[in-house]
């Protein structure tokens, strides 16, 4: 296996970052709406990471194409862990798909809602409501094939090119790097340690517990922590609208710590220097 050096590594991350949002946009469409895209975009980033860390170029694949498979499958990891969909929705799903291959078939044509709930046991209304929650949980795979004038095609074959993004779409890109970079750097100096070493340096987890003369469980919970304080101190950013800050004050120590950090990202940057990354 070829190695790559950390500057040529960094220099990968850096330049498929447009990479990342471009998945983003591609998988999200066909995600229910409360499915938050900035958290996409966090674990996307991940794979990333991730992608350049493992990227062998003796094996002849173009990282782009490497890249993004690591991209998609880090941002469906992070929806499945969500787990938004209780078991028993996917239990039902499963129920519902197979009724109705077999009506299909043994009917010659596809069934009506009434044979479908009648075979399930339900009334149509409850058959309606099933729908509904399948409808608002379901995740379909870019695989998955549908017919379009006549042509089998797949939904990934169907995705719009991004090749060419929007202004608008390209601010809140270079939004986003500018408040990770801000995020990461206000980082605890340990916690910071432990991101730029493990995600941007490759370094595994021992030799990081031996910089920091502690354990390889200690480095561990500092990665956690490090990704939880940037999710929510990025997060932070958003959920307050522009020009309407929240004048709520925060009550404990840790809700007092999370705000100053989210206020100190807020502040390191202007507005105007975020846009011009």
């Amino acid at each position: 296996m070829a190695t790559i050096s950390d500057a040529q590594r960094r220099a990968l991350i850096e330049g498929h970052l447009p990479l990342v949002r471009h998945v983003v946009f591609q998988v999200a469409v066909h995600f229910p709406r409360h499915v938050d895209r900035e958290e996409l975009a966090t674990a996307g980033s991940l794979g990333l990471v991730e992608a350049a860390r493992r990227f062998d170029p003796d094996r002849g694949v173009p990282f782009d194409r490497f890249a993004a498979r690591r991209i998609r499958g880090a941002i469906l990891d992070a929806v499945r862990a969500a787990d938004w969909a209780p078991r028993s929705v996917r239990n039902n799903a499963r129920r519902l798909e197979n009724i109705e291959q077999r009506l299909a078939s043994e009917l010659g044509r596809t069934p009506t809602s009434d044979e479908i709930a009648q075979a399930l046991g339900i009334t149509r209304q409850e058959l309606d409501r099933l729908r509904d929650r399948l409808f608002r949980s379901v995740v379909l795979a870019l695989e998955y094939e549908v017919n379009e004038a006549d042509e089998e095609m797949t939904l990934v074959e169907m995705l719009r090119d991004d090749a060419s993004v929007e202004p608008s779409e390209e601010l809140e890109h270079r939004e986003l790097l500018a408040y990770m970079r801000d995020a990461v750097a206000l980082l605890p100096e340990r916690h910071r340690t432990v991101v730029a070493g493990y995600f941007l340096e490759g370094r595994k987890s021992q030799a990081l517990a031996d910089e920091l003369d502690v354990t390889e469980s200690r480095i561990s919970q500092l990665r956690s922590e490090a990704l939880v304080m940037l999710r929510e101190g990025i997060q932070a950013q958003y959920d307050t609208q522009q020009g309407e800050p929240d004048a709520t004050e925060p009550l404990g120590r840790v809700a007092k710590r999370k705000a100053r950090y989210a206020g100190a990202i807020a502040e390191r940057s202007a507005w105007s220097d975020r846009l011009t990354v």
